[in-house]
């Protein structure tokens, strides 16, 4: 059974108190890039992986999408993602990513906001996106950064005041599951290289048109002081691929 800690009702608890919940995609640090690096989503057929609370799917529906499938494994996200990101355009299914039937050249656009690093298989999975988008068909996606997975605990190495000193940075190259905690609980991830990422891509036949390592926005950093330890070591990658 795929993990979900989204429908344990205390992480959920959780989850929904976090700025990215509360405030949407303005509440999450990263989304001014990767608002900048979307495509025109005008009359396109889009698939969202992972699609939580169901900001990106709105999003595309509301920047004139012609239909969007949005998936995810929890009924809790999905639940509340029909309550305050419906429209006619999406089509919200219960579903794990890893199972989803992707049907050959069935999208122009498949977009996957921090969830693959909860998978497996990214060459996998990338297989299976490269078969259901069309020819010249976008494929944008944002995960954990290897950096910011390797080590595993994903927390930073304080000092005797309890002031972050740095983040440590070990067992980069030892691909696989880690287990960090997060709101509280233990949840597996699992790590892999930028080098995996982009060959999983390149093999798989897309073509990188950008890659992100995206820093918070002027206005977060002016706003909440503790971003500025968000400039010490990357936090999230955003790529940008095209079907060859």
């Amino acid at each position: 059974m795929r993990e979900n800690k989204y429908d344990d009702s205390e992480f959920f608890k959780q989850y929904s108190l976090m700025n990215r919940s509360v405030n949407g995609l303005e509440g999450a640090g990263e989304w001014h890039i990767l608002r900048s690096l979307f495509p025109d989503f005008e009359n396109k057929i889009v698939l969202d992986l992972g699609c939580g609370f169901g900001w990106h799917a709105k999003y595309a529906a509301d920047h004139g999408a012609k239909s969007v499938v949005a998936i995810d494994l929890s009924e809790n996200m999905l639940k509340k993602a029909i309550e305050i990101n419906s429209s006619p355009k999406i089509d919200y299914q219960l579903c794990a990513i890893e199972d989803f039937n992707f049907k050959e050249e069935a999208y122009d656009i498949v977009i996957s906001s921090l969830s693959f690093h909860y998978l497996t298989s990214f060459e996998e999975i990338s297989c299976q996106i490269n078969k259901s988008l069309v020819k010249g068909g976008v494929f944008i996606f944002s995960v954990e950064h290897p950096i910011f997975t390797a080590q595993g605990k994903q927390d930073w190495s304080y000092d005797t005041e309890g002031k972050p000193m740095h983040w440590p940075l070990d067992d980069y190259f030892m691909e696989g599951k880690r287990t960090a905690n997060f709101l509280g609980a233990d949840v597996v991830k699992y790590h892999r290289t930028l080098t995996s990422y982009i060959s999983s891509l390149l093999n798989n036949g897309f073509e990188i048109k950008a890659l992100v390592e995206p820093t918070p926005s002027e206005l977060s950093l002016l706003e909440i002081p503790e971003m500025k330890n968000e400039l010490r070591r990357p936090m999230f990658l955003i790529i940008s691929a095209l079907k060859k």
